[in-house]
């Protein structure tokens, strides 16, 4: 008698047809009638703990042959683990929910969220509109879905018109619906309609602050942003702020330098416990560089456990703004060795510090290393290279990269060579770049004040007064500079010939009064004998208990 394991072998080589078809068909009774004793509970069950797209096929080919295929419940719930899962696929998804016959509010959002998240957007507002048609009405669930989609778009109009549908079903004052309103209308920049929604929720929650602070950060109002975080604060709401609002005030913090509200954040994470993580560890470090805390930014950089690209870019930039080339470098040694990719921006950065501190054949070398890298080289990194070069005096070599490079040249790369004319003097030079930035960036002052400047340090008058002519006449002007200080938590800022402040009047009675004061300490310091020490004329005076 042969062995089993030949038994087997031979049954494998030469197979018996019609036992396994017997094997089979057993089989398949067996998963039928187990799919069979499941119910619409327990397969909602088993998805919750899908994560891989085989395991949800699986599961999925199961609710077909227990006869739970056109069931609405469960065609949502396979429409959000599509959507959801690890590798998440709107292609399956899309397909249940077309087989579905029966399709209720639920099931609506559902796939609408899908395209909503993964995209593509325009495909949500399609189905919105299926939606519609169908009978179907929209829910306090639904808008924000499809507001999304209009955000991610920056559709103002489609937005204004989802903006009305939600008026006429009268959910536009719902929390749901007007949070995603005042995200939305940030998103498209229209900063103005996003706080009038936020003005209108009666009952906001932290979501609403958090949506309208960082709004007013991502569209430049640094200043609102700020003074709104105060209002939260000091408004007596129930709601503390939370990781997401730190983050979006963080940015605020950073343009305006605000040391304060920076330390109070970084203070209230320390005593709140909040976990450091990439994100607001990387807004930590651009608020202490901007304040030129570097030792801080340091330290937060060391208590990061989980530092993702961001945060590596934020310390470099931090090391290089101020002037640390090297450390910067290591810095991006220490990258690699982290095993991460590095990115275009942060070779903008170490470009910028090479730049700024003189180390060309540095510079050179992280730009010639980008390949190795697999990061493409984009017309700022050339622009950089150009002013590597420049500012240090290698203009004929800039001149000769931009005739060589393979990209077209733009303004930027145009501007810092004209920079570089700027810091060595080559007039010449600098006209020829000049003429070409006149039509590549007509409405920039910069370029022709830059261009004046040099005329007027060569005594060539009538030219830098014909320049000044035609910005006259073309009506192009130069942003005026500022001053700002700030006093009890408001940054005031001070432009040239500015008297909009609403404190003009006390301000300027209080500069002429100071004023008066200099003038009767220096006529009080006249015919004091001078006693010159180290270089320094000190006034002998002496004086009395008076």
């Amino acid at each position: 008698m042969l062995p089993m394991r030949a038994q087997i072998l031979g049954l494998l080589v030469k197979p018996n047809l019609l036992f396994l078809a017997r094997i089979i068909f057993t089989s398949s009774r067996c998963f039928v009638s187990m799919a069979s004793l499941r119910n619409s509970y327990d397969y909602t069950y088993l998805l919750q703990r899908c994560k891989g797209t085989k395991t949800i096929k699986s599961i999925h080919a199961q609710i077909i042959i227990g006869g739970f295929g056109e069931n609405p419940f469960l065609g949502a719930k396979l429409v959000g683990k599509y959507a959801q899962c690890q590798e998440p696929n709107m292609e399956d998804a899309r397909k249940v929910f077309d087989c579905l016959p029966e399709r209720d509010a639920f099931l609506w959002n559902m796939i609408i969220q899908g395209y909503a998240n993964l995209g593509p957007f325009l495909e949500a507002l399609n189905i919105y509109e299926d939606m519609r048609r169908s009978g179907v009405a929209a829910n306090r669930y639904t808008f924000p879905f499809v507001l999304k989609a209009c955000g991610a778009m920056k559709d103002g109009k489609k937005g204004q018109a989802l903006h009305g549908h939600a008026v006429r079903c009268g959910l536009d004052l719902d929390l749901f619906v007007g949070n995603a309103l005042v995200a939305f209308y940030a998103k498209c920049n229209e900063i103005g309609a996003s706080r009038r929604v936020f003005d209108m929720i009666s009952e906001k929650d932290i979501v609403s602050w958090n949506s309208m602070i960082s709004g007013y950060a991502v569209n430049g109002c640094v200043d609102s942003a700020l003074v709104l975080f105060h209002e939260m604060l000091q408004g007596g709401t129930m709601y503390a702020p939370d990781n997401a609002t730190l983050v979006a005030v963080l940015p605020a913090c950073a343009q305006t330098a605000a040391i304060q509200e920076g330390l109070w954040i970084h203070m209230y994470v320390i005593k709140s416990g909040i976990e450091l993580d990439a994100a607001l560890g990387s807004g930590l470090i651009a608020m202490y560089a901007n304040c030129g805390r570097l030792s801080s930014a340091r330290d937060v950089f060391d208590q990061i456990n989980h530092k993702n690209i961001v945060v590596w870019n934020e310390i470099i930039r931090c090391y290089g703004m101020h002037g640390h080339a090297d450390e910067a470098l290591r810095m991006f040694s220490g990258l690699i060795g982290s095993g991460l990719q590095p990115d275009g921006i942060i070779f903008l950065c170490l470009l910028s510090t090479c730049s700024h501190a003189g180390m060309v054949k540095e510079g050179m070398k992280l730009f010639e290393k980008m390949g190795d890298y697999g990061v493409e080289k984009a017309s700022e990194h050339y622009a950089s290279v150009v002013d590597l070069l420049g500012r240090a005096g290698f203009l004929h070599e800039a001149c000769e990269f931009v005739k060589n490079m393979p990209v077209k040249s733009g303004k930027e790369l145009y501007g810092a060579l004209l920079g570089a004319c700027r810091i060595h003097n080559n007039i010449e030079l600098a006209e020829e770049i000049a003429e070409k930035l006149f039509v590549l960036d007509p409405d920039n002052a910069g370029r022709y004040i830059i261009l004046v400047k040099m005329y007027e340090d060569a005594g060539k008058w009538e030219k830098a007064a014909r320049l000044r002519k035609a910005l006259k006449e073309k009506n192009i002007r130069k942003p005026l500079g500022y001053s700002a200080i700030e006093l009890g938590c408001v940054l005031h800022q001070f432009g040239v010939e500015d008297e909009s402040h609403p404190f003009k009047d006390l301000i300027f009675d209080t500069l002429e009064r100071l004023d008066n004061i200099m003038e009767e300490e220096l006529r009080l310091f006249d015919g004091f004998p001078l006693l010159e020490t180290n270089a320094i004329l000190t006034p002998i005076v002496t004086t009395t208990n008076n």
